[in-house]
C-alpha cells in the first residue's frame, strides 16, 4: 500500500484529486477490459426501456463509445448531454459515433437538434458520469453542479445509475443538501448494485 492509499481523503476536493489521481494510472489494457464489462452490463440494465439518459466516457472516465452503441441496441432513444451554460444541461440523441463532434470541456456531443432540459424527464433510465458514488447513493462528480440541476428533472421512481470503477464504489462520500443521490452503480465486475437512499 503506497502512502496515497493509506490517507482516507475527507473532502470532496480531495476525493476528486484521489480518483483522478488513481484513474490517470489505470493501464490501457484494464481500461479496455473494464469498458467491456459495463458496455454489457449497461445494455442488460436497459433492456426495456423506453428512453435511456447517458453521456459520452471521455478521457479517464469509465466505459466507451461501445456502450452507447449497445445501448442504442436495446432502447428507442438515448439522450446524451450537450455543452451549454451553467444550469440543467441539454440534450441530444445519440445516433452513433460519426455523428458526434468536439465540445468545451473536452467533452463530445451530437451534432443533431438540441432539445430542451425536460427531455430528460421522459427517460426511463438514466446513467451519470461519476468519479465516486458511495453506497447510499451520494455522487460525487466534477464539481459543476450540471447533474445536481439537472437530476431534479427525474422522476423519482426512475433509476438513476453512477457509472464508476469497482474501487469508486466507496462507503461513504461527503455529501451536501443539494446532492441528489443515485439509486444504482454500475461497476465492471459488481454490475448493477442498489443503493441505499436512506
Amino acid at each position: 500500500m503506497t502512502r496515497e492509499d493509506s490517507v482516507t481523503p475527507v473532502s470532496k476536493d480531495e476525493w476528486r484529486r484521489y480518483v483522478l489521481t488513481r484513474r490517470r494510472c489505470i493501464d490501457p489494457d484494464e481500461r479496455a477490459m473494464e469498458s467491456s464489462r459495463l458496455c454489457h452490463a449497461a445494455a442488460e440494465s436497459a433492456r426495456g426501456a423506453t428512453a435511456v439518459a447517458a453521456y459520452v466516457p471521455v478521457g479517464s472516465e469509465p466505459g466507451s463509445l461501445d456502450l452507447l452503441d449497445a445501448l442504442r441496441c436495446e432502447t428507442p432513444a438515448v439522450l446524451v448531454p450537450v455543452a451549454g451554460e451553467p444550469g440543467p444541461l441539454h440534450w441530444a440523441e445519440y445516433t452513433g459515433r460519426d455523428n458526434l463532434r468536439g465540445a468545451p470541456y473536452g467533452l463530445m456531443e451530437p451534432t443533431g437538434s438540441v432539445l430542451d432540459p425536460e427531455s430528460v424527464s421522459e427517460c426511463t433510465l438514466v446513467f451519470v458520469p461519476a468519479l465516486a458514488v458511495d453506497l447510499r447513493g451520494v455522487r460525487l462528480g466534477r464539481g459543476a453542479g450540471f447533474y445536481d440541476r439537472t437530476l431534479d428533472l427525474v422522476g423519482p421512481e426512475v433509476p438513476i445509475v453512477a457509472i464508476v470503477r469497482d474501487g469508486e464504489l466507496v462507503d461513504a462520500l461527503p455529501e451536501e443538501p443539494h446532492d441528489r443521490r443515485c439509486t444504482h452503480a454500475l461497476t465492471p465486475n459488481r454490475g448493477l448494485v442498489a443503493l441505499n437512499r436512506e
